[in-house]
C-alpha cells in the first residue's frame, strides 16, 4: 500500500523533458540597483588603495602612512556606506 504525495498548491514546477512546460517562476530581483553595485566596487578599490599606501616597512612615520592612507581608507568606507544606503533607481 503506497502513499501518493502531492505538491502543495502554488509550488513552482520545472519544465519536463517531454516539452510540456509549465509557467516558470518570476525573475530574480536584486536588493540593490546597478549604480549601487558600481559605487560599492569603487569603494572596495579605494579601501584597497588605502591599505596599499599604508603597507611597507621603511619609514613607518611618513606622512603618507600616518595621515593620508587612513584618510583614504575612511573615505572608501564612507563611500561604501553611501552605496548601501542609496535608494536604487526604479
Amino acid at each position: 500500500m503506497a502513499q501518493k504525495f502531492e505538491k502543495p498548491a502554488g509550488t513552482p514546477t520545472r519544465p519536463s523533458i517531454l516539452g510540456n512546460s509549465k509557467p516558470a517562476a518570476a525573475p530574480v530581483q536584486f536588493v540593490f540597483g546597478k549604480a549601487n553595485y558600481q559605487i560599492l566596487a569603487v569603494s572596495v578599490l579605494i579601501v584597497t588603495l588605502g591599505f596599499i599606501l599604508m603597507s611597507g616597512t621603511t619609514d613607518i612615520y611618513s606622512t603618507t602612512k600616518i595621515v593620508i592612507a587612513p584618510l583614504v581608507v575612511l573615505a572608501g568606507f564612507g563611500l561604501a556606506f553611501y552605496a548601501i544606503m542609496k535608494k536604487p533607481v526604479a
